[in-house]
């Protein structure tokens, strides 16, 4: 097995990319097969991994982990060849004759650096695109992970040639010595603080980058909703993986008239999904540590807590919780929540919301749910977020077709199916023009050229 030394793994990777390997789409196609069929055989041990990080159920496992990153393969390997294939565009009046292609080529060595919420799918999801797109990757799972970074790290390394595809454990400082070497593109997953960060290394190596940061995410009701059916799917969103889901909705933005039925379907359908005793129920994920239950905790503070409350820190479990009377002035809507806490704010006309929304750094994610076509098309067009879903949560994630990243605060850049393809592949613009006819307009000398150079560019 290859050393985890930064400056070793960088330099074979350099050293396979340069000599073309990962330009042949078979080899890339294969590489891909190769991993789906890793995902499948140790599709057990993944399970046992994250049931051990954060008491997981593996239907969560396979739906959030598994099943996203097989789908995602399957449709990268139905589309690569048109993907990577040059394509034909239309040339300008100036260059006439001339044809003219756009040749998507890979940067060479990327850096893909995942999160612990999801730490199977958000280290291996980024580095399916980056490997379609012909790169050569270095993978580092998130350390607060430690079963799923560590099974992660064993597939990857038993089974791949480390000069394309290697997996690197470790902490913040291991991140650091990577970032310090000369990458062709780095990938990151994680909070808005520490993209900052990578941002800021990336810079002084001019290398690109993609974000995938988070944010507060509205989830919006009005008054033509379907309240019960509203209430079941934020519920749902809210406590996928214990509310530890970057796209989760962060707060709730409701109706006055209709904030006391919705609230009511809302416990209803917290019983109805894990029980009388929510302790007790396989289904329901811990938090992943004690240093993030102790943040979680003090959020509670705010407003009052009129569903759930109850916690055990012996056991990193917290119920979901819904939180009334809540201003933006209170800590809970200072940061972004990541656990399974759920303040609520009221409105009378949907132009508050939009104004209020807006006002604040743009949301990774937003969800209105409403029955009106024209309250719907004004949270679209007047509102900047970075995607999400009319009448649901968190299903625009399942869609490989669906571009997925932020905008502002909450991430830049986009990837799953062909966007993802497209983040990692340089756009190489070659123009080829024949040696005859040679026009002589363009050359000098340019007396009584002008007016005719002024009609070909115009």
């Amino acid at each position: 097995m290859m050393s985890s030394d930064p400056v070793q793994i960088v330099r074979q990777q350099q050293l396979l990319f340069k000599a073309g390997k990962t330009r042949n789409i078979s080899f890339r196609k294969r590489q891909l097969r190769t991993l789906r069929e890793l995902l499948e055989q140790h599709e057990e041990e993944i399970y046992e991994a994250l049931r051990a990080d954060m008491q997981k159920p593996p239907l969560e496992t396979y739906g959030t982990e598994i099943g996203l990153i097989l789908m995602e393969i399957d449709h990268i390997l139905s589309n690569i060849e048109s993907w990577a294939r040059a394509r034909k565009v239309g040339g300008a009046l100036i260059n006439f004759p001339s044809s003219n292609y756009i040749y998507p080529e890979p940067y060479g060595v990327a850096l893909v650096i995942g999160a612990w919420n999801y730490p199977v799918h958000l280290s291996i999801y980024p580095a399916l695109a980056s490997i379609a797109a012909g790169n050569c990757n270095i993978i580092k799972p998130s350390e607060r992970a430690p079963n799923s970074s560590s099974l992660i790290s064993s597939i990857i390394n038993n089974h791949f040639d480390p000069g394309f595809l290697f997996a690197v454990e470790g902490d913040a400082e291991t991140v650091q010595q990577l970032l310090k070497q000369p990458l062709d593109y780095i990938f990151f997953t994680g909070s808005n603080r520490v993209g900052r960060i990578i941002m800021e290394a990336a810079a002084a190596q001019l290398t690109p980058v993609t974000l995938e940061l988070g944010g507060k995410s509205p989830a919006i009701v009005d008054d033509t909703a379907n309240l019960e059916m509203a209430a079941k799917r934020i519920i749902w969103g809210k406590c996928m993986n214990a509310g530890q889901t970057c796209v989760a909705p962060d707060y709730l933005y409701v109706q006055s008239t209709v904030k006391k039925p919705l609230l009511k379907y809302m416990k209803r359908y917290i019983e109805e999904f894990y029980g009388p005793d929510l302790r007790q129920s396989e289904d329901y994920p811990r938090i992943i540590n004690r240093q993030a239950f102790d943040r979680l905790t003090g959020l509670l503070e705010s407003g009052r807590i009129v569903v759930g409350g109850d916690t055990d820190e012996a056991d990193l479990y917290m119920e979901p919780t819904v939180l009334d009377e809540v201003t933006w002035k209170d800590p809970v809507m200072q940061e972004e929540i990541f656990g399974p806490i759920l303040p609520v704010l009221e409105f009378t006309d949907l132009q508050e919301v939009v104004e209020s929304v807006s006002s604040k750094p743009k949301p990774l994610a937003l969800y209105l749910f409403s029955s009106d076509r024209d309250n719907q098309q004004k949270i679209i067009s007047e509102v900047p977020f970075g995607g999400g879903c009319i009448n649901d949560t968190l299903g625009h994630l399942g869609n490989p077709r669906l571009p997925f990243g932020g905008i502002g605060h909450s991430g830049m850049g986009n990837y799953h199916g062909k966007t993802g393809f497209e983040t990692f592949s340089h756009k190489k613009s070659i123009m080829k023009k024949p040696n005859w006819p040679d026009i002589p307009l363009r050359y000098p000398p340019y007396e009584g050229k002008l007016k005719w150079i002024k009609r070909l560019i115009s």
